[in-house]
């Protein structure tokens, strides 16, 4: 079935296959070592209050007919062992029914937890996994060419992304059209990395060059992927540098490096290695492939009108499997950046000079002498969240309160979200936040002051509480 089969992409399926398993495990780690504080039983938002609320139809999840605590750490683990299994190989080495099977379990495990996840999982990237995840289930092992169809779902995948996100931002904010975007955006981005202080003091011309390489990379190289070899290849090697542009920009958890995965699943492996023979792949693959491609692309009308469309969503799903959905981002560029702090004391009756000591995170800003950290691949919810936050109050209205709680009982699990718990003792009596407004240090205020952030407290957030408040 020389119709079916790309032989050529062998070494370009291996290296994809190996890298989605990689982004997995750090996906069920992430989940596991987060879960308790944000969605567990006694979490911000248990999943149990949840299902109670929200049926299986519109949330299908193991955790829809049994949740415990124990249960989902054992998901999250069993999860991240497979992950590292076909990260090594494993998937390569048993049979094809086998190897469908172990990808089919592990993308049907993190969809249980994505489903439950609630706000916490309301990313792009969460959907993102899960449609590359069920792709990889059709794309075989060693047992039999790479099919043809899935490698043209991967690459109609990867330009959706790309060139969903350059839409959104050529019809979204203005400073996109007149590249003046990154100005702002190494400074407002929700989590910098280590190098943004610099991307940001970049010349101005530099950052313009930054934005019309951009919109080209994201709004004309993506129709290249369904060139001929080698422009596939080409246009898939320049999304990888921008992606790597990116990552060494900012943190933005497992989005890029995906990206990055996807756009080598394009790659041309012949231009590389050799010829690597395959078996011919058996009568039930073939119809299971198939079948599974129809729907696909048959479901793929809805993400497909949207990026025609005037009003164009991004990062929604079309369906509750998360089997096609739209991505894009940044459509909106901030001019400013606001940042929460919490702050704790255990005066029991705070005046003009109670002392207040801050708690600290482990991604976003708050001290401002203190260089922000590199954590991407790995996705801190919590940060994120209080990005939005600071946004808006509305963003923060169903799990605030219940995080504010859980500093002021002292809550351990809750605490391991964090980098500094300034009460190890005892939980403080009194929490309050207030919002400040950050910006990177100037080259000389950097060397006068040793800060990387200067800020300005702008207002109350939330007045002191106590715990029976």
């Amino acid at each position: 079935m020389e119709w079916f089969t790309a032989p050529d992409y062998w070494l370009s399926r291996i290296v994809f296959q190996r890298g989605l398993a990689g982004l997995y495990l750090v996906a069920f780690v992430s989940a596991g070592l987060q879960f308790r504080a944000l969605i567990g039983e006694r979490g911000m938002l248990p999943v149990p209050d949840f299902v109670r609320v929200v049926p299986a139809r519109r949330a299908p999840s193991l955790f829809q007919w049994r949740y415990s605590d124990r249960l989902f750490a054992t998901v999250a683990w069993t999860g991240a062992a497979l992950a590292l299994a076909l990260m090594a190989g494993a998937g390569d080495a048993v049979p094809l029914p086998v190897s469908m099977l172990l990808w089919l379990l592990i993308w049907a495990m993190y969809l249980s937890i994505v489903n439950v996840g609630q706000t916490w999982y309301s990313f792009g990237w969460e959907s993102l996994l899960l449609e590359t995840g069920f792709l990889a289930v059709l794309l075989g092992n060693d047992d039999t060419g790479p099919p043809v169809i899935v490698l043209f779902l991967l690459r109609w995948l990867l330009f959706r992304v790309e060139f969903g996100a350059g839409l959104i931002k050529i019809r979204g904010d203005r400073c996109w059209r007149d590249l003046t975007c990154l100005h702002h955006h190494h400074e407002t981005q929700p989590m910098p990395g280590p190098l943004s202080w610099f991307f940001h003091h970049l010349p101005g011309p530099l950052h313009k060059v930054e934005c019309a390489a951009n919109h080209v990379v994201q709004l004309g190289v993506p129709v290249l992927l369904f060139a001929p070899q080698p422009v596939a290849t080409a246009a898939a090697g320049l999304m990888v540098v921008t992606q790597l542009w990116l990552v060494l920009s900012g943190n933005f958890a497992w989005l890029n490096w995906l990206t990055i995965v996807l756009a080598l699943s394009a790659v041309d492996g012949s231009l590389l290695v050799g010829d690597h023979p395959q078996p011919e792949p058996p009568l039930w693959y073939v119809v299971v492939v198939c079948a599974a491609a129809a729907l696909i692309l048959f479901r793929s009308y809805h993400p497909a009108r949207n990026l025609l469309s005037r009003r164009q969503a991004m990062n929604r799903s079309y369906d509750p499997l998360h089997l096609v959905n739209t991505y894009g981002a940044f459509g909106t560029v901030g001019r400013v950046r606001d940042e929460i702090v919490i702050e704790g004391t255990d005066d029991p009756d705070p005046g003009p000079d109670t002392e207040w000591k801050e708690y600290g995170f482990k991604g976003k800003p708050g001290d401002p002498r203190r260089l922000p950290r590199q954590y991407a691949p790995y996705h801190l919810r919590l940060d994120w969240l209080m990005w939005f936050a600071a946004l808006s109050p509305a963003y923060a209205r169903d799990w605030f309160g219940p995080f504010v709680e859980r500093l002021l009982a002292g809550d351990r699990d809750t605490l391991r979200l964090l980098r500094h718990n300034p009460f190890p003792d005892a939980p403080p009596t009194h929490v309050r936040a207030r919002l400040y407004r950050y910006r990177f240090t100037t080259w000389h205020e950097l060397r006068t002051t040793r800060a990387w952030w200067h800020r300005t407290l702008l207002r109350e957030y939330m007045p002191p509480v106590r715990l029976r408040d």
